[in-house]
């Protein structure tokens, strides 16, 4: 994928997010070495932004540093994804729960709107554009409830389970429709101000990264971290 860097924004920032998506997309696979030298050839920048850019993949879990092997984009650790579910779980259901007791139509619509747009996302098989709009609804009931240190912290779990969300979009179809349903029952919930129903959409919601992880491993073993 190119990349047309603009000088209205930061370098780094730029490079930041279109490392990120390429990673998320496995256009970049896991195991992968990534060279400040050879990416800053590449973007034609110098290795400053380069490195800036590498650093925020590193904090997020995209990236790790091997003393004296090099910088590798970090293989998929079956028991990170599942460590960041639980994570995300344990957050999301308390965020979910506190937008069901205050909702306002203005989030209702909102969330219904995100909604509409990931099925067009879904009916042109758009993964990435699908997820995004996933990470949007979630982000909008995480900045309704006001828990800024909470959607920070969901940002970096989701990481270690964005690459198995990716590949289970593009290769299991029938997940567009079960997120659709499930985010539907999210709010569904919220305008109907029921906690306990809240709370049992949004569970149901992250386990479905559960069904997938197997399949992903038996199709893609080098993928994976052999310790996971």
């Amino acid at each position: 994928m190119a990349i047309q860097l603009s000088y209205h924004h930061s370098t780094s920032e730029q490079l930041f997010a279109h490392l990120r998506e390429e990673i998320v997309s496995m256009a970049i696979a896991p195991g992968t070495t990534m060279s400040e030298n050879r990416l800053a050839v590449k973007f034609g920048v110098s290795r400053t932004p380069v490195r800036e850019a590498i650093a925020k993949l590193v904090a997020l879990g995209f990236v790790e540093v091997r003393p004296q092997r090099g910088t590798f984009v970090t293989k998929l650790s079956v028991t990170k994804i599942i460590e960041a579910r639980f994570i995300r779980e344990a957050l999301e259901v308390a965020i979910v729960t506190h937008c069901a007791e205050h909702a306002t139509d203005t989030l209702i619509r909102h969330c219904y709107t995100i909604i509409d747009k990931q099925q067009q996302a879904a009916n042109q098989l758009d993964a990435m554009l699908f997820q995004q709009l996933d990470d949007e609804f979630h982000q909008s009931l995480a900045d309704f409830a006001g828990y800024q240190r909470a959607a920070n912290l969901i940002q970096y779990e989701k990481a270690h389970m964005d690459r198995v969300r990716n590949l289970g979009l593009k290769e299991s179809g029938g997940q567009y429709q079960s997120v659709l349903a499930q985010h539907t029952a999210i709010v569904a919930a919220l305008e109907a101000g029921n906690p306990a129903q809240a709370r049992l959409a949004m569970s149901s919601h992250l386990h479905l990264i559960l069904q997938v992880i197997d399949d992903i491993k038996d199709r893609h073993p080098e993928f994976f971290d052999d310790a996971s």
